[in-house]
């Protein structure tokens, strides 16, 4: 694996560690990287723990790239898109440790994965396109839409709102959160937990229960790589 993803792989669980700088962005090097370290734990049959550098989950897309122009901006997008779109239907369960802030695509990293564990701190979590003068593509929408509640999903989309740990709770990005030092611990429980399912039952079901979801966001996949200008 390239040094920006990290893959460890001990007693059936695969963690994978994002390590991209202060910001943790995700750059289409990143993105390759993660494809492939989740290529390797389908192969390894691997209950997945995805996380980030101590304080920093994500704050999301490579600015650099996005800066660059609408299409290079689209083109990340759209890499970004599908990446979560697979978190969404990998057929093994994948669990969020969030070591910290999660800003943009790492939020919607956090609404595509089985189960979200964030840790205790000043931490903020959430989706800023609309405060950094970004129109949510239809896929975020969707993506938000799908996992955040009613209220929280308004508030979080259209009203650009920022998240403590706690508040993320409640509206949708994180299951629970746990003091910083056991957030390791927390997530190998849970792993330890996902190994009694039956893993044909678990990836037959999540893909039916999803399935129209799924549908959509392919959708809106396809019309965001056809519009530029969209952020994410």
């Amino acid at each position: 694996m390239t040094e920006l993803v990290d893959y460890q792989l001990n007693d059936g669980i695969a963690t994978i560690t994002i390590n991209n700088g202060k910001a943790n962005a995700l750059s289409h090097e990143v993105f390759e990287a993660l494809n492939s370290a989740l290529d390797q734990a389908e192969q390894d049959k691997a209950i997945v723990i995805l996380t980030g550098q101590a304080g920093i989950f994500s704050g999301g897309y490579d600015l650099k790239e996005m800066q660059k122009g609408p299409k290079e901006a689209v083109a990340l997008v759209t890499v970004g898109s599908k990446l979560t779109r697979r978190l969404s239907a990998f057929p093994l369960p994948v669990i969020g440790a969030c070591t910290g802030h999660a800003i943009a695509k790492g939020a919607f990293i956090l609404l595509s994965v089985d189960y979200r564990i964030g840790i205790e701190g000043n931490f903020k979590l959430g989706l800023n396109e609309v405060l950094i003068g970004m129109t949510m593509h239809r896929a975020g929408i969707e993506i938000a839409r799908h996992r955040l509640t009613p209220p929280h999903f308004y508030r979080s989309v259209i009203n650009g709102e920022i998240y403590s740990p706690a508040g993320a709770v409640e509206a949708g990005f994180l299951d629970e959160v746990v003091a910083a030092g056991v957030l390791t611990e927390r997530a190998n429980a849970v792993a330890q937990q996902f190994k009694n399912l039956n893993m044909r039952a678990h990836q037959q079901t999540k893909v039916k229960a999803k399935a129209e979801y799924l549908a959509l966001l392919d959708q809106c996949i396809e019309q965001d790589s056809m519009h530029l200008g969209l952020g994410g």
